[in-house]
């Protein structure tokens, strides 16, 4: 939700507005994230929507709503298990997102205590990011154990907290309070998620996004047996309800803990003042990328119990601590190792592999180079620690690397000069139709390349191709290594190796009838879906139905590709008056084509389908079968409306004028292209005159 004016700007009745609006969002997302462990949004986005909500209250007190935001912890539990009201809440932090915010808390507490100059220690724990529990001991054994909830009531877990190896069912040691609720944190390490993914993958379940959500839904699941199956760990760091006094600081609280049989968090130190709460901040972030688990800030507290009790809470947070961020979106990590990986159409494209780290939500291992002359931009090397960022939220890159992190005799990367496949052919550096030089190295040794045929398999089974149900990455490699897949035309003669299938382990009379089903299902085939697995470069699905509309069936788009090949100048003028397609598609489509291996391909792959023609174009009206241009700036309909239009009632549309066209709608702006129709005798239509035409 992004704010429509600044705060210092808004008008009372605008606030009222926006903070309702406020409401409903952040429960909605509140619901999502502790109830249904599938946030909609990154925390960083959740965090400015409880900003912004905060700002608003801040100018306009007096409109503060019983179900604010600022007055709640959490989400209402869920009713698949049963309440269980905490001896004291179970409130939360605010957050400090900088430096100066963090020199304005330390300021906060000083002032509240009276304190002077005089320096406050504080201590300074890492912020896991799990779920929060509560886990009360009567006597040092455990009888009841709870999810936080809203805060006052959360969820009776006990039989599944129980399973957890590291949350004792019986004290250890001795001191300890008659009863005490000891709070902390349930969590997933970056192996234990993986491998939990990974085996959930292969079962056909339910895979999470990122740690938290994972360790979430394995304790809150109604079969304390599932969660005793995940590898869930358990850190102290707080205490709710207790019967007596323990402890004299946080720090000793934390020792005693300790003492008790609990994990608390090895990072955590004593630190004095702003310079010690910044210096802690500063060496958590770097720690961050080698702990093995995911953590999103620090969390500061004041030492002294006696101080935290002076302090008390303000709405339904403590004044004695607060909650420093990490930076939204970037995270620090360790470059492990730069593979190359080859595509379909050849490229060779540098791969980060990283030490597991959460950026925006997400667990990333793997980002992005690009190619030769980034690894060079950066000057990245094996064994550096790097900035990371998810670019647009979804593409993990490397922003930067921490220079005076880099180990001792880092070597520069050197990019290869020879394909990685068994036959190490050469990298040729591809160049434009001007001779320049592009960023972009190609392995020249087409589909006899292990790794270019493996990843034009993998595109011709995907989803938007033949969507071969049952016919994975997996499946491709062992088929492929055995030798059975050397083309697309080998997959639909798999049958021909049921017998050899069966004898695969986990490849059972079940899954090799259904893949073989799956495959025979897709023996007939829509043409678009036909050209588009090919894997022609820069023939996407768009221009690939363009094309099986412009030509109808395979016999003539096959046709049209062999003239295009043998440089055929009506040809190559008929492709280029199609929609949407110019030079690249045009080069990219003769060069496949007039390689003879490729042609020997897709013959043999059509000798083995039925491809279905396109979709008839209508024959009962005032267009049909004619070519059609739009020009100018249309003001009744978008261009994509006016060629959907015309492509319905049985039009050809057309990128570009010829003689072949039939009608030019002008807009207003319409430059050449009008030209070109007045000096060709082409009918030229306005817009309204178009509408009119077709009845539209």
């Amino acid at each position: 939700m992004s704010p429509a004016r600044p705060v210092p700007d808004l008008t009372e009745a605008e606030a009222v507005s926006e903070l309702t609006a406020l409401a409903d969002a952040i429960a909605a997302h509140d619901i999502r994230y502790y109830q249904q462990d599938e946030p909609a949004i990154s925390d960083a986005d959740y965090d400015a929507l409880k900003r912004r909500n905060g700002e608003i209250e801040a100018r306009f007190p007096h409109l503060v709503r019983e179900n604010s935001p600022s007055l709640r912890v959490g989400a209402a539990r869920s009713e698949q298990f049963s309440a269980v009201e905490h001896g004291v809440p179970m409130l939360s932090l605010d957050n400090a997102f900088s430096d100066d915010d963090t020199a304005e808390f330390d300021a906060r507490v000083r002032r509240f205590l009276k304190l002077g100059e005089e320096p406050v220690a504080f201590t300074a724990e890492p912020k896991i990011d799990g779920l929060s529990a509560s886990l009360r001991y009567e006597n040092g054994l455990l009888v009841r154990g709870a999810t936080r909830g809203d805060g006052r009531v959360g969820e009776d877990v006990t039989e599944n907290l129980r399973t957890l190896s590291e949350i004792p069912k019986r004290l250890a040691g001795a001191g300890w309070p008659e009863i005490i609720e000891i709070r902390g944190e349930v969590y997933l390490g970056h192996e234990e998620f993986a491998a939990l993914n990974e085996t959930a993958a292969v079962a056909g379940q339910k895979t999470y996004a990122n740690p938290r959500n994972a360790a979430a839904g394995s304790l809150r699941q109604i079969d304390p047996r599932i969660t005793a199956g995940r590898p869930l760990r358990f850190f102290a760091y707080a205490w709710g309800l207790i019967s007596a006094p323990f402890a004299q600081t946080q720090w000793e609280a934390l020792s005693k803990l300790k003492a008790w049989g609990f994990r608390t968090t090895p990072q955590s130190r004593r630190v004095h003042g702003v310079e010690g709460l910044l210096e802690a901040y500063r060496e958590m972030e770097a720690l961050r990328p080698h702990l093995g688990y995911d953590i999103d800030g620090v969390v500061y507290k004041v030492d002294r119990l006696d101080w935290q009790n002076r302090l008390g809470f303000v709405s339904r947070a403590p004044r004695w601590g607060i909650a420093r961020k990490f930076p939204a979106e970037q995270a620090r990590t360790v470059l492990e190792a730069i593979d190359i990986q080859v595509g379909r159409t050849g490229a060779l494209t540098p791969v980060a592999r990283l030490t597991p780290v959460t950026v925006g939500g997400v667990v990333v291992t793997n980002a992005t180079l690009h190619n030769a002359d980034e690894i060079a931009r950066l000057d990245v090397r094996v064994g550096d620690t790097v900035i990371l960022q998810r670019a647009g939220d979804v593409i993990p890159q490397i922003v930067s690397v921490v220079i005076e992190e880099r180990p001792q005799g880092a070597k520069p990367f050197e990019f290869p000069q020879v394909c990685p496949c068994q036959l190490h052919t050469p990298v040729v550096r591809e160049t434009t139709a001007t001779g320049a030089e592009t960023v972009v190295r190609r392995c020249s040794g087409e589909f006899a390349c292990p790794f270019q045929k493996l990843a034009h398999l993998r595109h011709f089974v995907s989803r938007r191709a033949f969507d071969i149900e049952g016919l994975g990455e997996k499946q491709l490699v062992i088929f492929t290594e055995r030798g059975w897949l050397t083309s697309p035309a080998d997959i639909f003669r798999l049958h021909e190796k049921r017998a050899e299938l069966l004898e695969i382990e986990r490849f059972g009379e079940t899954s090799v009838g259904n893949l073989l089903a799956g495959i025979e299902a897709r023996r007939t085939i829509a043409l678009d879906r036909f050209i588009y697995g090919l894997g022609v470069r820069h023939i996407g699905e768009t221009t690939a139905v363009v094309m099986a509309r412009g030509y109808g069936t395979v016999e003539a788009f096959l046709e049209a590709m062999d003239r295009v090949a043998a440089r055929d100048a009506e040809a190559i003028e008929e492709l280029d008056a199609m929609d949407q397609i110019g030079g690249a598609v045009i080069e990219a489509a003769a060069a496949y084509f007039a390689e003879d291996h490729n042609r020997a391909m897709v013959l043999d792959l059509r000798g083995e389908l039925t491809v279905l023609e396109a979709e008839k174009p209508k024959t009962d009206t005032a267009v049909a079968g004619k070519t059609v241009v739009f020009t100018g700036a249309l003001e009744r309909l978008t261009r994509d409306e006016a060629k959907a239009q015309a492509e319905r009632l049985g039009a050809k549309v057309s990128g570009s004028v010829s003689k072949k066209t039939d009608i030019v709608v002008a807009g207003p702006g319409a430059g050449s292209k009008l030209k070109t129709a007045a000096e060709l005798g082409v009918q030229v239509l306005t817009e309204d005159e178009w509408l009119e035409l077709v009845g539209g």
